[in-house]
């Protein structure tokens, strides 16, 4: 079997793999060598241009595996007949300790005390609390329950949102009525027809005024005008690992205003992250020649 993997830092992770399988690398910055077009089990890399037209012409291919939760990018160009997998539980602590560290940072007022020691300039100032604080993880599946578990020493109330209500978590339908008991708003959703623009003006407006809102899924999920506007008229903060457009353009709003930081969509990009993804790849590969179900399918787009 032919197994195509990007060559990454760590992707030796995979393993020992079964002898009949041939593993092969690819430049993940650069287009899909025309050899990997007989790939029976593909791992894309986002940063790889022309997929859109390589992927459909890969006539053999019967998996493809993501080294990213998220599989939005993927989806319109999955032929038939092929199973995706996403990568979903090798990035969940990486993704949780970033939200975190953004969460105590903008609390604490970090980013102000860093600009003033830019400045060479001692500035008294009140730093806020966490403790007491209402969180609302928006999207509660394996990353949310890492987030929590993280949180929960901080003494937090959390409020638990996903697609569907089950016991202990709210539904989506229901953020109407949520928003405004947020202290702080995580965003995990995956991105998907019903998510896209999903917090527009209206629910952003329904934040308590100074709420932070932390976006580690999706930038499309958001209206990003709506929230450049809520940032500047209300005080609502940001932390945002992704963005609309990604990358962010150099004279983009964003960058400059208020209250908001802004890191390269890396949150789940650590070593133990990429890791755990090339080893759930080996994972994968080995069930799949043993006639095994595959962790992770993807069905509905989630």
């Amino acid at each position: 079997m032919d197994l195509w993997i990007p060559e990454y830092p760590r992707h030796d992770a995979v393993g020992d793999l079964p002898a009949d399988v041939t593993c092969h690398t690819f430049a993940p910055q650069a287009p899909v060598p025309s050899e990997a077009l007989a790939a029976e089990f593909f791992v894309p890399s986002h940063r790889t241009p022309g997929l859109d037209e390589s992927v459909p012409r890969m006539t053999q291919l019967r998996v493809l595996q993501t080294l990213s939760a998220g599989v939005d990018w993927l989806l319109p160009i999955v032929p038939a007949g092929v199973t995706i997998c996403d990568a979903s539980g090798a990035r969940d602590a990486a993704v949780a300790e970033w939200v975190v560290a953004t969460i105590l940072s903008s609390v604490k007022r970090l980013g102000e005390c860093r600009d003033r020691q830019r400045e060479h300039r001692w500035l008294p100032s009140e730093p806020g609390d966490l403790a007491g604080s209402t969180v609302m993880i928006l999207g509660y599946g394996s990353i949310g329950h890492a987030v929590e578990a993280r949180l929960s020493p901080f003494d937090v109330d959390i409020i638990r949102v996903a697609r569907r209500a089950r016991a202990g978590i709210r539904a989506v339908d229901e953020l109407a009525q949520l928003m405004a008991l947020a202290d702080v708003l995580v965003v995990l959703l995956p991105l998907t027809p019903a998510t896209r623009g999903l917090l527009d003006a209206d629910l952003l407006g329904r934040l308590p005024p100074g709420a932070l809102f932390v976006n580690a899924a999706r930038g499309a999920i958001v209206d990003t005008e709506a929230l450049l506007e809520l940032v500047r008229a209300r005080g609502l903060r940001a932390a945002l690992d992704v963005t609309d457009p990604e990358p962010l353009p150099a004279e983009h709003p964003l960058w400059d205003a208020p209250g908001v930081s802004i890191t390269p969509h890396f949150a789940g990009d650590s070593p133990g992250a990429e890791r755990r993804a090339f080893q759930l790849v080996g994972e994968q590969v080995r069930r799949y020649l043993r006639g095994e179900r595959l962790a992770n399918v993807v069905e509905h787009g989630y």
